[in-house]
């Protein structure tokens, strides 16, 4: 059973390839340079729009998402999402079909991810965590469709660094009600009635059912902001 144990924990180990691990690092950096450098450049407000890379064109939440992107378009916005199919295609594709800006920032996966071609701007990332920090340094808002593993570690993300100040407050949308109803009730009877998390916590995001009330509220959102900026 020791040997067993032994064999499992140097199984995977990557002390044998130390040396690279500084490689590794300027690997990170040259990620972290890029995209600040590539969205830096852009004065315009952006809006994240994350998603299952799984939902198909024919779905009813991959409309929503696509009649988002217009929308937020429409409304002076411009998308950001992670640049693969689902959502993401969706909310790219009614960006770019209302002649707005949709950036990709795509991950490298051995399934699923692909480039969507419905970006103007396109980037690409190995690492997820850089990817995040991309995400929530330049958005104004997060619009959440349904979505799996990756999109509910997006959304936590996002929530976490709001909860803590780590970031300023924006709006966080979720769209589906059906779809994250248990989910938020999970938050209130469990996380909440425990103590996990405030009760003003249950404030920091607004669950919706069509994109024209999500981006109606992130709109009331920011015109709130922006006459208290002036007071």
């Amino acid at each position: 059973m020791e040997k067993n144990v032994v064999e499992m924990m140097n199984y995977g180990s990557n002390l044998d390839f130390l040396p690279a691990e500084s490689w590794r690092i300027l690997r990170i950096m040259s990620e972290f340079v890029e995209s600040f450098d590539r969205m830096g450049s852009s004065k315009q407000l952006h809006v994240s729009v994350f998603g299952s890379a799984r939902t198909p064109v024919d779905s009813e939440f991959y409309n929503s998402a696509r009649q988002a992107g217009s929308l937020l378009v429409k409304a002076g916005y411009g998308v950001i999402t992670g640049g693969g199919p689902g959502i993401m295609e969706a909310a790219s594709r009614g960006a770019f079909e209302a002649g707005g800006h949709s950036v990709g920032l795509n991950i490298e996966l051995p399934m699923e991810q692909f480039p969507n071609k419905y970006q103007n701007e396109s980037l690409s990332f190995k690492y997820f965590f850089v990817r995040k920090v991309c995400f929530l340094k330049y958005s104004s808002a997060v619009i959440v469709y349904p979505g799996g593993f990756g999109t509910l570690d997006e959304l936590s993300e996002v929530l976490t660094m709001v909860q803590t100040q780590k970031i300023n407050m924006i709006p966080i949308i979720f769209v589906g009600s059906s779809f994250w109803g248990g989910l938020v009730q999970w938050f209130r009877n469990q996380l909440e009635a425990d103590g996990m998390i405030s009760p003003e916590d249950m404030d920091l995001f607004k669950v919706v059912d069509t994109a024209e009330e999500a981006v109606a509220f992130l709109e009331s959102c920011h015109r709130y902001s922006r006459r208290s900026s002036v007071k």
